[in-house]
């Protein structure tokens, strides 16, 4: 696995060794072990999977503390634009953003921790998107930042996308109190 850490502190993508012949293919998505040596230790408590059809937006979704969650996320089928805001208000690079192409092609993993808000936009039909996450889903600490926000100036490359009428109604950046 090809560990490369991005300009914001934290958030890595992660290229695993993808074995390609005529009967398909086979690549170690996760071993706790070799993320050990490559600095994260992590401990992984559920796994979500969701199901879009082309032009579904997803997101800017975060859990506060203590209920923080880090995502390693990935696509099985299709492909996403996915993002991933630096919601750390101690941080040198707080309000600003990483987009990544993840596809069950290229089988690129991101790794998010606690700390960011993440969403993503599907770019095709039938996109099978997975993340495993270090903290379990709590209803009472979810929070979102609004997908097309101007502030936060992240490029969906999409007009009218499909987002839900939830996150339609996130929060804007400017009046945004991290709990970070």
């Amino acid at each position: 696995m090809d560990f490369k850490p991005t300009h914001i502190e934290g958030l890595i993508i992660i290229n695993p060794n993808v074995y390609d012949d005529k009967r398909g293919y086979f690549f170690e998505s996760y071993n706790q072990s070799t993320f050990k040596i490559n600095g994260l230790k992590l401990n992984f408590v559920q796994d979500n999977e969701s199901f879009s059809q082309k032009g579904v937006l997803r997101g800017l979704h975060f859990q506060a503390p203590p209920y923080e969650q880090g995502k390693l996320v990935r696509v099985i089928q299709g492909s996403v634009l996915d993002v991933a805001v630096d919601i750390r208000p101690n941080s040198p690079t707080y309000g600003q953003h990483k987009s990544i192409i993840l596809s069950g092609k290229n089988k690129t993993q991101f790794w998010i921790p606690p700390g960011f808000a993440h969403g993503f936009l599907t770019l095709e039909k039938n996109t099978i998107f997975c993340y495993k996450c270090t903290g379990p889903y709590n209803k009472s600490s979810e929070g979102a930042l609004l997908w097309s926000d101007p502030q936060l100036n992240i490029n969906w490359n999409i007009k009218q996308p499909i987002v839900s009428s939830k996150d339609q109604e996130a929060e804007l950046f400017e009046h945004f109190k991290s709990p970070f």
